[in-house]
This record gives C-alpha cells, structure tokens and sequence, in this order.
C-alpha cells in the first residue's frame, strides 16, 4: 500500500477545513439603482424631546459623508425610503465626581427603521428593535451649570449614525 504524500494530506485537511464558512455582511442587499435616498424625519415615541432631531442630523451627515447615496428630503426622484422612529432612549449617569455631579453617562437607543426600495415597496433593510448603547464622559471643564446631557446625546447619535449606515451598506 503507497504512503499517501503528506503534502497531499496537508492540502486536503486545509481544503476539508474552509468548506462552508463564509463571512456574513459580506455584500449589500441594496441595488446598484439605488442611488437616491429621501430620508423622512425620525418620529419620536419618547419623552425626550429633540432626540429624533439629533438622530435624523446625524443620519443626514452620515449618508452624505459615506456618498453611496444622494440624500433628499422628499419623495420625488428616490430610490428608497429610510424612515424610522425612535421607540426608546434612556440616559443614566453611571460615574460621578466628589460633588454628585455625573462626570459619564450610558445612553440606550432603540429605533424602529426601514429602508424601502420606492415603486417595488421591498424591504431592503428593516429593524424593529435596533439598539445602539455608548458611554460619554463629560470633561471637566464641561462640568459648569449648563446641560450636559445634550453634548452626550449629539456623541453619541454621530455613532449611531455610522453603526446604522454600516450596517445598511454591509447587509447585516
């Protein structure tokens, strides 16, 4: 009986070994055609106010940036449809100096998105429960009487936006 070569077996255990893996969010789900995105205004189901508002800039800023997409305000002349509403937001302080004062707070967002391709209404990309969570720590010189929660809630809504964006472009 021959030897089977060890190279051969090597070749044959590294082949055996790669069979049926691959990496998800590898590709888009979303058209070439897809050029032209209108994005609708974040509704807001919290009782914080302007958080859709911040979210929504964020979004804008995003998309623009990324430049897969020209971004328009209305129907007329778009692909798709990114329309969405935040469901909840929660900000807690979780680190405080000597005088009580929150020097880092946790933000939880959850946002109900889809993205519609305009004419055919599919689905390119929908979340019921898209939850995005960061921690801002504010500066100490930022520590004075003014609102801190608003600089901590604009850091993070610009994560967001990227996270959100990413995960539109590589189809997780």
């Amino acid at each position: 009986m021959k030897r089977f070569p060890r190279s051969a077996f090597f070749l044959l255990l590294v082949t055996l070994a790669g069979c049926g893996y691959s990496l998800v969010g590898r590709g888009s789900n979303i058209p070439e055609e897809v050029r032209r995105v209108q994005l609708v205004p974040l509704e807001n189901a919290t009782p914080r106010s302007q958080v859709d508002q911040i979210l929504t800039r964020a979004l804008t800023t995003e998309l623009v940036n990324r430049r897969r997409f020209e971004v328009l305000s209305s129907a007329e002349g778009s692909d798709a449809v990114l329309a969405g509403k935040v469901t909840s937001f929660t900000l807690s302080p979780v680190t405080f100096d000597s005088e009580g004062r929150a020097t880092e707070y946790e933000i939880a967002i959850v946002v109900s998105v889809t993205f519609k391709q305009v004419g055919t209404e599919v689905l390119l990309y929908g979340n019921d429960n898209y939850l995005f969570r960061s921690s801002y720590e504010v500066q100490a010189s930022e520590l004075g009487f003014q609102d801190r929660e608003t600089p901590a809630i604009e850091a993070t809504a610009k994560d967001f936006a990227e996270s959100l964006v990413t995960d539109l472009l590589e189809g997780f």
